[in-house]
């Protein structure tokens, strides 16, 4: 098989944002099982450095940093000094999110909208230019950008989110577009209704109506579900795929009735 077709992440240094919980810390384990090196991002640095210290102590190479993705200054710092740890990166992985729910006639509204377009799109694109040369440096360079089905359907009160969400599946198709010529992929995962910190509060009796009425498969997703679709797309082999969408989600925006 050629060297470029590898179905391995050995070796290569991926930065996962949000890392402390939920989708995130299912990311950043997956790829350090798999033999990546792997920079934890998030706001508590305690935190993912706690976790990264639990991977070394598996033998796995890891590191945990704090960063407010809304912090642009502190973005390029971050990345820089992952870069010079690791000594490059392959693959970008943007995942931190907030939940950004509001009616249109609240108040905060303005105060919503400014945070979760700052938090949930700008943020991807600051990180994206910020890694550029080193994902340029890359042999298997990889952008994956973590949305969400409010993308794609709408729930109630919920437009600053979803419009945020909305605008990263187009910035994907845009990067992916601008950035093929280099040979660098750019794909949005779209995770459905997840067991993470954002649905914590969901009474179980309430997950359970909602997966039953809204999934194929009747269940909530595990956070490990969508970092193996996170981890297949940024393979060496994923050479092809790029500027897609791609829902993780039970088959929820497949289910009519």
């Amino acid at each position: 098989m050629e060297q470029g077709l590898s179905r391995s992440v050995r070796g290569l240094t991926v930065l996962v944002t949000g890392a402390a919980s939920g989708m995130g810390r299912a990311t950043a384990e997956v790829f350090a099982a798999e033999g990546a090196n792997v920079a934890l991002t998030d706001l508590s640095g305690e935190a993912v450095e706690q976790i990264a210290a639990a991977l070394r102590a598996q033998g796995l190479s890891a590191r945990g940093w704090a960063l407010d993705v809304g912090d642009h200054a502190a973005i390029r710092d971050v990345v820089g000094q992952v870069a010079g740890h690791f000594g490059g990166i392959d693959a970008l992985v943007n995942n931190a999110g907030i939940s950004a729910f509001c009616p249109l006639d609240d108040d905060s509204y303005d105060a919503v909208w400014d945070r979760a377009v700052l938090v949930l799109l700008t943020a991807h694109q600051r990180l994206v230019r910020a890694a550029l040369p080193w994902l340029r440096r890359s042999a298997s360079p990889r952008i994956v950008n973590i949305a969400s089905t409010e993308a794609l359907g709408a729930t109630n009160r919920d437009s600053p989110y979803s419009a945020a969400k909305a605008g990263v599946t187009g910035l994907t198709r845009a990067m992916a577009v601008e950035l093929g010529k280099e040979g660098i992929t750019v794909n949005c995962i779209c995770p459905g209704p997840i067991l993470t910190g954002m649905t914590a509060n969901v009474p179980e009796g309430d997950k359970a109506t909602f997966a039953q009425r809204r999934t194929a498969l009747r269940r909530y997703g595990r956070p490990e579900e969508v970092a193996h679709m996170t981890l297949s797309l940024c393979l060496p082999a994923a050479s092809y795929i790029t500027g897609a969408t791609i829902p993780v989600d039970g088959g929820l925006m497949a289910r009519n009735a």
